[in-house]
């Protein structure tokens, strides 16, 4: 696949405007990984606050995990549209990275926190940071998205501090495969179980972006890897995991299936964080 290549000016810039700094790079464009094309929609669906799982599961338990203060300062990798900034205490210093530079003008216009900054930057090749030593580095729900996730692990090894944490969250690599995974429901039991297709082979699975872009033919890939392969490249970079842990939904159903329902819910986890420290 031909990868496009632009020239672009990469601004770290604060919500408010202000020069943080500036570093003109190479900048290419990986369509298969890049969501410069659903960003508009997306950060419409996303809101202010981002949606149910990000209020209720992802935000609040990645919070907890974090163990913020007025003097941390957080680099998030892939950061999107800004959803985790924008629900974030007072801290010493936010950086957001991300490749879509149409995902980091969302972030910035949705965005009122104090030392909070965004760049355009491919976190998979070297980072134009100038200022490393973060105590914190962060991947929500990005790792997934990435063709060279290890690279994206190197380069949080890199920018961390000694005895910094980079915290990961992700789909749950051993429920959630799409396209090869799914529900059934065993009738003479009564339950209802998650089916899995495969599990131990990588996969590059194509994602139609509906519903962010209703209409139109626009595309992004979901990169499946099992537990075990994202666990070495974690050690591999220099990174001890101090923490697993699953998360599951808390919606709850209706009818006669309700009850069913709710306990498969309990049972399967959606997502799955880890922490590991900067050894």
């Amino acid at each position: 696949m031909r990868i496009p290549v632009i020239w672009s000016l990469v601004l770290i810039i604060t919500a408010t405007g202000g020069l943080y700094y500036i570093n003109k790079v190479k900048l290419a464009m990986d369509k298969r990984t890049s969501w410069q094309g659903v960003a508009k929609k997306y950060s419409e669906e996303m809101g202010k606050e981002g949606d149910f799982y990000h209020q209720k599961v992802i935000l609040p338990n990645l919070l907890r995990l974090l163990g913020l203060n007025p003097r941390t300062r957080l680099l998030d990798l892939a950061c999107g549209e800004g959803i985790l900034a924008r629900s974030l205490p007072p801290i010493g210093e936010y950086l957001g990275l991300d490749a879509a530079f149409s995902l980091i003008d969302e972030a910035r216009k949705k965005d009122e926190g104090k030392n909070h900054f965004y760049g355009v930057a491919d976190i998979c090749k070297e980072l134009p940071i100038r200022k490393s030593g973060f105590d914190r580095a962060v991947m929500v729900l990005s790792l997934q998205n990435l063709r060279q996730p290890f690279k994206a692990i190197r380069n949080a090894a890199r920018q961390l501090k000694n005895g910094g944490k980079l915290v990961l969250v992700i789909n749950h690599p051993s429920f959630r495969i799409p396209q090869n995974s799914g529900w059934g429901v065993d009738r003479v039991k009564n339950v209802q179980y998650r089916k899995i297709e495969s599990y131990m082979s990588w996969k590059e699975i194509l994602i139609e972006s509906n519903p962010f872009n209703r209409g139109q033919n626009i595309r992004t890939y979901s990169y499946h890897y099992p537990l075990s392969v994202y666990s070495e490249m974690i050690a591999d970079n220099g990174f001890l995991i101090e923490r697993i842990e699953e998360w599951v939904s808390p919606k709850k159903s209706e009818g006669v299936m309700a009850k069913v329902e709710d306990r498969a819910r309990a049972e399967f986890p959606l997502f799955m964080a880890m922490v590991a420290k900067k050894v």
